[in-house]
């Protein structure tokens, strides 16, 4: 099942994609609340829901409202890691994004006053849907996911590592550097495991990896931030990046009117224009 929000920013309509059938939830939801996901998704009937008139067109905003908390796991490819001069890590790098950083899949992303150094990152991102804590195995985790979405972990590298004192968040944070969607796809109707993940900048090919070369799996990290973090229904984890980023030095960085595309198998397709801080 897919599920998203369709409508312009803080105006979006629930609805579920139907093949090219768009359903309207508004009668079981007011929108894709921690609440529904928890206790309403599980138990939906898309039979009787009625079709949404007049969706062709309708901006895609992110697929459910804002999170409680975005939680990050940098240098999860093997591939990524050595294309930074990084070791695999041994342990999860976590690091958090500031909730407000989400928005559409097709929305503009702001590049920050003075950067020289904003980078692209398509990701698998994982919907939390019951409470998460001190999971007993990884094997736990998938009662505990809603669903899973295309995310653009979009970074100013020079203020996540060189002049970060040591916290990834603050290369992470800036407005509109969490693009989300186009939907959520429910838990029972992707593999993680197995997740085709894409991205081109003005065309040009970059990033063509797979999940399958996640060093720590979306169960492992599930359980492991379990064991010293509480995750909410609707949480946003965001599970790393493959290999193809500017940060790997075979790559300019971004700058504005760059349009940049991504592309997750399963997960439908982003497009974003680079602004420059202050254009929008």
């Amino acid at each position: 099942m897919r599920i998203a929000r369709l409508g312009p920013q803080g105006q979006e309509i629930p609805v579920v994609l139907d093949g090219d059938r768009v359903l309207d939830l508004r009668g079981v939801t007011p929108d894709i609340t921690p609440g529904f996901l928890e206790h309403g998704l599980p138990a939906l009937d898309v039979t009787a829901l009625p079709e949404l008139p007049d969706a062709r067109g309708l901006r895609h905003g992110p697929p459910l409202t804002r999170p409680t908390a975005v939680v990050c796991v940098g240098m999860n490819y093997a591939r990524h890691a050595a294309e930074s001069g990084a070791e695999p890590p041994t342990e999860p790098v976590v690091f958090l994004k500031h909730p407000n950083t989400v928005v559409g899949p097709d929305d503009p992303v702001t590049i920050p006053r003075g950067s020289t150094m904003t980078d692209w990152e398509a990701e698998l991102g994982v919907v939390v849907g019951r409470r998460t804590s001190y999971l007993e195995s990884p094997a736990d985790a998938a009662s505990h996911i809603a669903g899973y979405v295309l995310v653009n972990d979009v970074s100013e590298r020079e203020l996540q590592l060189h002049t970060s004192g040591g916290q990834w968040s603050k290369g992470k944070c800036a407005p509109t550097f969490t693009p989300v969607g186009p939907w959520l796809v429910t838990g029972d109707a992707l593999d993680p495991a197995a997740v085709r993940l894409r991205s081109r900048v003005n065309g040009a090919a970059r990033q063509d990896s797979s999940t399958a070369d996640m060093i720590f799996s979306v169960p492992e990290i599930l359980y492991r931030l379990s064991q010293f973090m509480t995750l909410e229904p609707g949480d946003l984890v965001l599970t790393g990046t493959p290999e193809g980023v500017a940060l790997s030095g075979r790559f300019p960085y971004l700058a504005a009117g760059d349009v940049v595309e991504l592309e997750g198998e399963g997960l439908g397709r982003q497009h974003q224009t680079m602004a420059a801080e202050g254009s929008r």
